[in-house]
C-alpha cells in the first residue's frame, strides 16, 4: 500500500477518495438476462489489455452453468469488469449482426424485440463500437427508424469483481479481499452497516456534473484497483446501483449517441502500460497508426490466390500485431487470449523462431526480455535455477501474494534450450553482433543449466518440486498426457524426446558461434556432446518392435513407449539416424496418426485416446508446422505440402480464418468441418506462427546473414497456389523482395528487388 492509503477497519482513504467495503453499503440491483446457453463470443485485444464479450457486445452478468466463465475485460491478470450489459427496456436486444474483425475493436448492430404495446419489434437501431486503448471506449448510436415519437429506456449495467485469471480459470481461494463502495468525503468513522450512531453513509458512484462511475476492490495484498467510468455525450438521467440509465424521447428517424470511457487504475496509478486516448475517435486513430507502422516493418506475403490463402496471411499479420504486449521497454508475443496473454518461455520463443521470415525484432526483444529473467537463484517454489529460462510471469493478486509461483515460475524444461536455438537463428538471420554479444553470458548460464540437469542420467529431464508447479512440464503440460502404450501415466523425472532433440540442435548451433568467437574449447565441447548424444538418444529412445522412437525415459529410465507427435519435433534437428527418421515420418502419417486435418498428438490406437483431450489425441497447429519442417528437410517435400494443405483448409474454415490452439482429432470425412475444441484460445501465437512457418517450409529460405548469403533450396509451392511473393524480407542489413511461380512440380525462384550486397543463391 502507498503511503497515502489511509485504512481503518471502516474505511479506506486513497488520494482523497473515501472508500467504505461493499457489506457496508448494499446498492440495487438491475437484473440480468438470462442465457440458457454458452454464448459464441467476441475478443478484442490491445497490448495488456484484452476483452471478451458476448455476441451482443455484452458480458452477461448472469447465465445458466456459467456459460462463458472467460468474459470481461481483464489487464494484468485481473478482470477489471465482470458485467457491462445494455438492455432497452430491461429486455435484451436482438442481434442484427457483429464482428471483432479489426482485433482492437469489435462493432455490433442490434435491434429491439417487441416491448408490449410500447415498441414494435425491430424499429429501434443500436449500433455499438468498442474500441481498447490502454483503456476501454464505447460509443453507442440509436436511431428511431418508426414513424412515430417513442419512448423508451436504455441501460447499461457495470460490475467489476477484479477476480485474478487464475480464479477465473478455477483456481479455489480461502480468502480475496473484498468489494468498495466509493462514498461521500463527509462519511465519518464509526459509522456500522446500520449507520448507528450518524447519519447513514451516502454511496458516491458518481461524481459532480461528470458523473464518473467508480467501482474498486482492495486486495489481499492491500492495493486499491478501480474500474473508473466516465460518461460522455449525453449523460445517464439516473443510476441505479451500478447501472446507468437513460430515458430517452425520440422522434421519428432521430438519432441519439451515448457513450463512456473506462478506465483501470491500481493505486491511483493506469494499470495499463498504454497511455490512454481520451475519446475513442483518438483511442481508433492511435491503434490504426501503430497497426501501419507495424505493417511497413514486416514482411509482406502475398499469393496470387484472391481469396481465402491472402485473407488467413492478412488475418495472421493482424493476429502477430495484436498478439505483442509490452514488458517494459521491450515487447513480445503474449502466448494468446484469453488464458496466456502473458511473457512465457516456450511459447514466445517458439513464436518468434517461426516468424523470424516476418519480422527478426520479435525473436531479437524476446531473447532479451527472458534473458532478464533468467533464473539466477534455487528457489523450489518458484522451480528457478541459476540459468533457466522462465516458463510463465503472473502480475495478479494471486502471484503478488505469492498463492501462485508465477513470479516469475521456471518450471519448464524446455524453454532453455529453445532459447539458446533461437539466439543461433536470430543470428543467422540478421549477423546481429551487438545482441550476440549482449547475450553470450546468458548463453552460457543456459548451457550450465542444461549441463548441471543432464549430468545424472545423460538426458535433460523434469520433475515437479513445486506444489502448486505443473506436474508435467514439456509443451504438452496438462496432467494425464505422458503415458505409455497401454495407456498408464509414467513416474518421476521425465526426459521427453524431443527435449533431446532441443538440446543436441542447441549444442551443435552454439559450436558455430563458440568458433566464431575463437572458443574452440566450447565449440570442440559442445561437438562432442552433441555426438554422444545422438548416439545415446538412437539407443535408448527407439522402439525396435514399434519402429519408432518413444514418448520420453521415465524415472527408471525405461521408455515410455506410446505412439505421440512429439518425435515429430527432431525430426529436422537432425538427431535421428537417417533410417531412424524417414522411419517416425512414414510413421506419423499412418491414419491413427494422420486425421486428415493434421497429425494427433496422440495415436487413435492408443488406450488413452479422447480426441477431445487437450493433449491426447487433439491436433495443434504449431505442433504439426514443426513436423512439416521435418518432413521437409527429409526430402519430403509432398508429404510436407499435403500437411500444409490439411491445415490450410482447417484454418479457412474457422471464424475470420484464424487458425485456433487446437482442434478435436476427430477423422476428416467428406467435407465435415474441423471440430473446435471448446476452450481454445483464439488468437493464439504459436498456432497463428504456424501460418509463416508453414510458408518458409514451401520457400526454404536459409539465412547466413553473417556470411553476407541466403540459400533458396528447391522451394516448391502446393497446387493450391500458383504464385507468392515476399516483399521487405530483411536478412542482414539487406532488404530484397523474391517472387516464386510453380510450373507443374517446379517451383521457380527470382530476385525482383533488392537493396543491399546479399549473395542469394538459389539451388533447385
Amino acid at each position: 500500500m502507498t503511503p497515502d492509503t489511509l485504512m481503518t477497519p471502516e474505511k479506506i482513504v486513497l488520494d482523497g477518495k473515501t472508500f467504505v467495503p461493499a457489506e457496508f453499503l448494499p446498492i440495487p440491483e438491475w437484473p440480468c438476462v438470462i442465457s440458457e446457453r454458452p454464448q459464441p463470443t467476441l475478443t478484442v485485444k490491445d497490448d495488456d489489455l484484452f476483452l471478451v464479450t458476448d455476441t451482443l457486445g455484452n458480458i452477461s452478468g448472469c447465465s445458466i452453468n456459467d456459460g462463458n466463465p472467460s468474459m470481461g475485460l481483464f489487464c494484468s491478470d485481473t478482470r477489471f469488469l465482470s458485467r457491462l450489459e445494455l438492455q432497452i427496456n430491461e429486455h435484451s436486444p436482438i442481434l442484427l449482426s457483429s464482428t471483432a474483425d479489426k482485433g482492437f475493436s469489435l462493432s455490433v448492430l442490434c435491434t429491439n424485440p417487441r416491448i408490449d404495446d410500447r415498441l414494435q419489434a425491430d424499429t429501434i437501431g443500436i449500433r455499438r463500437e468498442i474500441v481498447l486503448n490502454g483503456a476501454l471506449f464505447e460509443e453507442i448510436e440509436i436511431s428511431n427508424y418508426s414513424t412515430t415519437t417513442v419512448s423508451f429506456e436504455i441501460s447499461i449495467s457495470f460490475e467489476a469483481d477484479f477476480a485474478d485469471l487464475f480464479e477465473v480459470r478455477g483456481f479455489g481461494r480461502e480468502k480475496r479481499g473484498k468489494l468498495l463502495r466509493l462514498v461521500e468525503p463527509k462519511f465519518e468513522e464509526g459509522v456500522n452497516a446500520s449507520g448507528d450512531g450518524a447519519s447513514p453513509p451516502q454511496i458516491h458512484l458518481h461524481s459532480g456534473q461528470e458523473k464518473i462511475l467508480t467501482l474498486a476492490y482492495q486486495g489481499l495484498d492491500g492495493l486499491v484497483m478501480e474500474s473508473r467510468i466516465n460518461f460522455q455525450y449525453r449523460l445517464p438521467d439516473f443510476f441505479k446501483g451500478y447501472t446507468a440509465v437513460w430515458q430517452l424521447e425520440m422522434a421519428p428517424h432521430e438519432t441519439q449517441k451515448l457513450g463512456y470511457r473506462l478506465n483501470m487504475l491500481t493505486n491511483n496509478k493506469p494499470s495499463s502500460t498504454v497511455s490512454s486516448a481520451v475519446t475513442l475517435v483518438q483511442a481508433k486513430a492511435a491503434e490504426m497508426m501503430e497497426e501501419q507502422n507495424w505493417v511497413q516493418q514486416i514482411t509482406r506475403i502475398r499469393a496470387d490466390d484472391r481469396g481465402t490463402f491472402n485473407r488467413v496471411l492478412e488475418r495472421a499479420e493482424q493476429d502477430m500485431y495484436l498478439l505483442r504486449q509490452s514488458f517494459g521497454k521491450y515487447k513480445t508475443v503474449s502466448a494468446g487470449v484469453p488464458w496466456y496473454s502473458t511473457l512465457f518461455g516456450r511459447d514466445s520463443i517458439i513464436t518468434a523462431s517461426q516468424t523470424l521470415m516476418l519480422n527478426s525484432q520479435i525473436a531479437k526483444e524476446t531473447l532479451i526480455l527472458l534473458a532478464q529473467y533468467q533464473g539466477k537463484v534455487e528457489d523450489e517454489w518458484r522451480e528457478e535455477e541459476p540459468g533457466k529460462i522462465l516458463h510463465e510471469i503472473r502480475l495478479g493478486e494471486l502471484a503478488r501474494c505469492q498463492e501462485i509461483p508465477h513470479t516469475p515460475y521456471y518450471g519448464t524444461v524446455d524453454a532453455t534450450p529453445l532459447w539458446l536455438m533461437l539466439y543461433a537463428e536470430y543470428y543467422a538471420w540478421t549477423h546481429d553482433l551487438e545482441t550476440l554479444e549482449q547475450l553470450w553470458p546468458n548463453a552460457l548460464a543456459a548451457m550450465e543449466w542444461i549441463d548441471r540437469n543432464m549430468k545424472e542420467t545423460g538426458y535433460l529431464s523434469y520433475y515437479r518440486k513445486s506444489r502448486r508447479g505443473l506436474a508435467n512440464q514439456g509443451w504438452k503440460d496438462s496432467g494425464d498426457c505422458i503415458v505409455n502404450r497401454k495407456g498408464e501415466l509414467a513416474n518421476g523425472a521425465i526426459a521427453l524426446c524431443e527435449v533431446q532433440g532441443y538440446v543436441y540442435a542447441a549444442k551443435m548451433r552454439l559450436a558455430e558461434i563458440a568458433r566464431m568467437k575463437k572458443r574452440l574449447d566450447l565449440a570442440d565441447r559442445w561437438l562432442e556432446e552433441a555426438r554422444n548424444l545422438k548416439l545415446r538418444f538412437n539407443r535408448d529412445f527407439w522402439m525396435e518392435d514399434q519402429d519408432f522412437c518413444a514418448l520420453a525415459l521415465d524415472g527408471d529410465g525405461k521408455q515410455v513407449d506410446s505412439i505421440t507427435s512429439n518425435p515429430g519435433h527432431c525430426l529436422h534437428l537432425g538427431i535421428f539416424t537417417p533410417e531412424k527418421a524417414y522411419s517416425v515420418a512414414e510413421r506419423l502419417r499412418a491414419p491413427d496418426m494422420f486425421n486428415g486435418w493434421g497429425i494427433r498428438t496422440l495415436s487413435s490406437l492408443s488406450p488413452a485416446y479422447n480426441p477431445m483431450g487437450y493433449h491426447i489425441g487433439s491436433v495443434w497447429p504449431h505442433d504439426n508446422a514443426l513436423i512439416a519442417m521435418g518432413l521437409r528437410s527429409l526430402g519430403l517435400v509432398d508429404q510436407a505440402l499435403e500437411l500444409f494443405e490439411g491445415l490450410f483448409d482447417m484454418t479457412r474454415k474457422q471464424p475470420y480464418n484464424r487458425p485456433p490452439e487446437l482442434f478435436c482429432g476427430f477423422e476428416r470425412i467428406g467435407d465435415n468441418t474441423p471440430v473446435q475444441y471448446p476452450v481454445a484460445c483464439t488468437p493464439q501465437a504459436w498456432a497463428t506462427g504456424s501460418i509463416f512457418q508453414l510458408l518458409q517450409m514451401m520457400v526454404n529460405l536459409v539465412p547466413d546473414a553473417p556470411n553476407n548469403c541466403l540459400r533458396i533450396i528447391d522451394p516448391a509451392l502446393p497446387e493450391s497456389i500458383n504464385r507468392l511473393s515476399l516483399h521487405n524480407l530483411r536478412v542482414g542489413p539487406t532488404i530484397l523482395d523474391l517472387e516464386f511461380e510453380r510450373s507443374g512440380s517446379t517451383t521457380a525462384c527470382r530476385v525482383a528487388k533488392k537493396r543491399g550486397n546479399l549473395r542469394v543463391v538459389i539451388e533447385a
